[in-house]
């Protein structure tokens, strides 16, 4: 899927470095979640989850993880992540949490996480062009 002959060395190293910073949170952020220090678990109990479902969240959270850490399923699990977050939004929406810390969070995970693949994939760029083509008229 991706094609690193034509891509220059910023492109990738700024990709490397999104797609890092997502992986990083959220492999800790499943981690956490299998630990269960009393701060995630009062913390998620306080967002409206019981007690036993933040282990559950942790394996959700941590297979989409991985499907994005593997470059034949990054796709998939950008998808799977995508969907994960949106809960997280629905969830702080519904709370009334503030909006730059806490609701719009996850849409910054998945700007960081989309376009570190953008930058790398052709086919994404075809998909989602940043500019759009001018169609010339007849």
């Amino acid at each position: 899927m991706t094609n690193t002959k034509s891509i220059s060395k910023g492109r990738r190293w700024t990709a490397r470095i999104m797609s890092g910073i997502v992986l990083l949170f959220m492999l800790m952020d499943s981690i956490m979640k299998f630990i269960q220090p009393p701060v995630v678990v009062e913390t998620t109990v306080a967002l409206g989850f019981a007690e036993d479902q933040i282990y559950i969240l942790g394996i959700l959270g941590l297979l989409s993880t991985l499907l994005y850490a593997l470059p034949k399923t990054s796709i998939l699990g950008a998808v799977l992540l995508t969907g994960y977050w949106g809960g997280v939004i629905a969830t702080h929406l519904r709370l009334d949490n503030p909006l730059f810390s806490h609701l719009l969070f996850p849409v910054y995970l998945a700007i960081l996480a989309w376009g570190g693949l953008w930058l790398v994939n052709e086919q994404l760029r075809a998909l989602f062009p940043f500019r759009a083509t001018r169609v010339k008229p007849d």
